[in-house]
């Protein structure tokens, strides 16, 4: 089991900037890939992003794609959500998750990861 916590949630003001951390400790070394997600008020959690931890390569959602970038620092077991460019549709809980099995990161659902971190709120203000 991998342990994830979640950091860098706030409000800010749209337009502007936030970076989200996701610190993962426990059996780290069974991760095969990292991912972002997001659940708005009333809404379904939705994917934002994810990364394959040995090689680094990317997958976006359309709707954050050139605005959010995700990246990993290896030595740290922690994974980075870069959000630019926020808009009031943002808003949400960002939650990072964990998954062990090698399927294709594209094709990666929310039941393919099996640790999920507790969330943290992000808030675009219009």
């Amino acid at each position: 089991q991998v342990q994830l916590v979640e950091s860098g949630g706030g409000l800010v003001q749209a337009g502007g900037s936030l970076r989200l951390s996701c610190a993962a400790s426990g059996r780290t070394f069974s991760t095969y890939a990292m991912g972002w997600f997001r659940q708005a008020p009333g809404k379904e959690r939705e994917f934002v992003a994810a990364l394959k931890w040995s090689s680094g390569y990317t997958y976006y959602a359309d709707s954050v794609k050139g605005r959010f970038t995700i990246s990993r620092d290896n030595a740290k077991d922690t994974v980075y959500l870069l959000m630019n460019s926020l808009k009031a549709e943002d808003t949400a809980v960002y939650y990072c998750a964990a998954a062990r099995d090698p399927i294709p990161i594209s094709r990666l659902r929310a039941y393919d990861y099996g640790d999920w971190g507790q969330g943290t709120q992000v808030t675009v203000s219009s």
